[in-house]
């Protein structure tokens, strides 16, 4: 959705867009994520660095569910320490589409619990036709 400038010219000035409407590309947020993340600008992170986004930036809940250890040695997988802006915007890129695609936790809980649920009423359903069987024999 655009939000015209009324009064402030024609058909071809400028417009404002509103955040809804103009979607960032993943790896332009990553971009720009890990412009926040390097404080000191050296072009490169450390995982001090990422712990420290972590608890300031308040990361989406899938990527606060995999946690910081998993998050870290998905990106660093050198193991050298740091992490340059080309690691991080393609391994969180690609982290956050493999995230984004597994159920959350809660949906996992939520559907083992029917799945239980199901297999009970199941073994019930059989346990009373064996106990029918069992007088009618």
């Amino acid at each position: 959705m655009s939000i015209s400038m009324g009064g402030m010219g024609g058909i071809n000035m400028p417009q404002a867009m509103t955040g809804a409407s103009m979607r960032m590309p993943p790896a332009q947020k990553m971009t720009a994520l890990f412009d926040r993340i390097d404080t000191n600008g050296q072009g490169s992170i450390n995982k001090q660095q990422l712990a420290q986004a972590f608890q300031q930036m308040n990361p989406p809940r899938p990527f606060q569910q995999a946690g910081l250890e998993h998050v870290w040695g998905q990106l660093d997988q050198k193991n050298s320490g740091t992490v340059s802006k080309q690691e991080f915007v393609s391994g969180m890129t690609t982290m956050m589409t493999q995230l984004r695609q597994q159920p959350s936790m809660a949906e996992s809980a939520a559907n083992m619990q029917n799945s239980t649920q199901t297999i009970k009423s199941s073994m019930d359903a059989l346990n009373n036709i064996g106990t029918i069987i069992n007088k009618t024999a």
